[in-house]
């Protein structure tokens, strides 16, 4: 059975809708032993057409009915769908390309979110500086009426580990921000850095990437990251920001 399960999930992740109607539709009149003659040629890729010979075989090895199978793909098909609906995932890729994956670029993703903020926006990096573009999309944030919150690494100076006042820097660009810092470090955490770098938008949008906030970061580093829209993880990690103010992990500057 767990064989077949895996089979039906490839399949309804690979087409369409429509096209699981018509598979499941043709399932519903076909006998499992002839199910090869029956069901092949019913999808266009070669992908898809490996998928469905894996479904040919795990059906003939596993005493389920027609009508069975037919809603199974049926009702993998509709939550695949309704999944999708509700979280998307996109690579992004900073640095050298190739043809065989498409991504958005670091930049790219960071201005969505930020733009995409109508109520709170949470950023974190380890540093920040030769960021025009963003420090435009951030007081614009600030204009529109979003609350920005931003967590630094704190300067030398100011118990960090940085050579660089990034958070008095950062306070003078985007006036409007409130600005964090980590510096209560209780145990194990005492010589620990801030180096997340994640922006969160209205707990409905984020992006979880491998760039500080810096212009090589967004043009010439080989950075990675993955912005997730909708879904689980963007609240959750909106909620363990907010809890890390709330109980003064982290205290404004």
């Amino acid at each position: 059975m767990e064989k077949l399960l895996d089979t039906v999930a490839a399949l309804v992740s690979l087409v369409s809708p429509e096209k699981v109607e018509a598979i499941a539709s043709r399932v519903r009149r076909t006998d499992p032993t002839k199910s090869a003659s029956v069901l092949n040629g019913l999808v266009g890729t070669p992908v898809a057409s490996g998928i469905v010979d894996q479904l040919i075989y795990a059906w003939q090895a596993c005493p389920v009915s027609p009508d069975e199978l037919a809603s199974m793909l049926l009702a993998a098909s509709h939550v695949f769908t309704r999944a999708s609906a509700e979280q998307s995932t996109e690579l992004v890729w900073t640095g050298p390309t190739t043809p065989f994956v498409a991504a958005r670029r670091t930049e790219q993703a960071l201005l969505q979110v930020i733009n995409a903020a109508q109520s709170t926006l949470f950023i974190t990096s380890f540093v920040a500086y030769d960021i025009s573009t963003l420090v435009k999309a951030f007081n614009a944030a600030c204009d529109r009426g979003v609350r920005v919150l931003m967590l630094l690494e704190s300067s030398q100076d100011h118990g960090g580990s940085i050579n660089i006042d990034v958070i008095g820097k950062m306070s003078t660009l985007v006036p409007a921000a409130r600005l964090y810092a980590w510096r209560e470090k209780a145990e194990p955490f005492s010589d620990g850095r801030v180096h997340a770098k994640v922006a969160v938008a209205d707990a409905s949008m984020c992006f979880i990437t491998s760039a500080n906030l810096t212009g090589f970061a967004m043009e010439r580093n080989m950075e990675a990251g993955v912005l997730i829209s909708g879904g689980s993880i963007p609240k959750l990690l909106d909620n363990h920001l907010h809890s890390l103010v709330d109980t003064n992990v982290i205290s404004r500057i």
